[in-house]
């Protein structure tokens, strides 16, 4: 268990990620949801990430209450990713170490985070199964003999 206090993203991270731009529709994200089975994807302009849409904000978009009554679902499905994205979304740098991801992780009940580096530019992205893998291979019965 020790190997992984040492663990930081860099060294876990998913280096390929997609994104998505803001202009993307909900037709199309729904199909990218399941086409790749991501929960969530980087929203990318002009070089920089400026939020994040999940899952959860695709479905969002179809609640609807006495007091907020649902639009044909045409028009819902037009409606762009800038719409429903999270614009204000944590991240780390490939520095962070894993035991704070994986708090951040459980605190805010996130299953992934754009990884952003020292330019401000994407790296990668860490997900639940990213930490999990490193989890493993911390306490794998290799790494529990050598503790002895």
């Amino acid at each position: 268990m020790n190997y992984f206090l040492d663990q930081i993203v860099g060294d876990n991270m998913t280096r390929k990620v997609t994104t998505v731009t803001s202009e993307v529709t909900m037709r199309e994200l729904g199909k990218l949801f399941e086409q790749d089975d991501f929960n969530a994807y980087p929203v990318w302009e002009k070089g920089h990430v400026v939020g994040v849409v999940s899952k959860l904000d695709y479905l969002a978009c179809f609640v609807f209450t006495p007091d907020h009554m649902v639009p044909p679902y045409n028009e819902l499905m037009q409606r762009q990713v800038a719409d429903v994205m999270t614009s204000e979304f944590i991240y780390v740098g490939t520095e962070t170490k894993l035991t704070r991801v994986l708090q951040l992780m459980v605190d805010h009940r996130i299953r992934s985070m754009p990884v952003i580096d020292m330019d401000q530019k994407l790296s990668g992205i860490i997900s639940r199964e990213d930490v999990m893998r490193a989890l493993a291979r911390s306490t794998s019965g290799d790494r529990l003999a050598g503790a002895g």
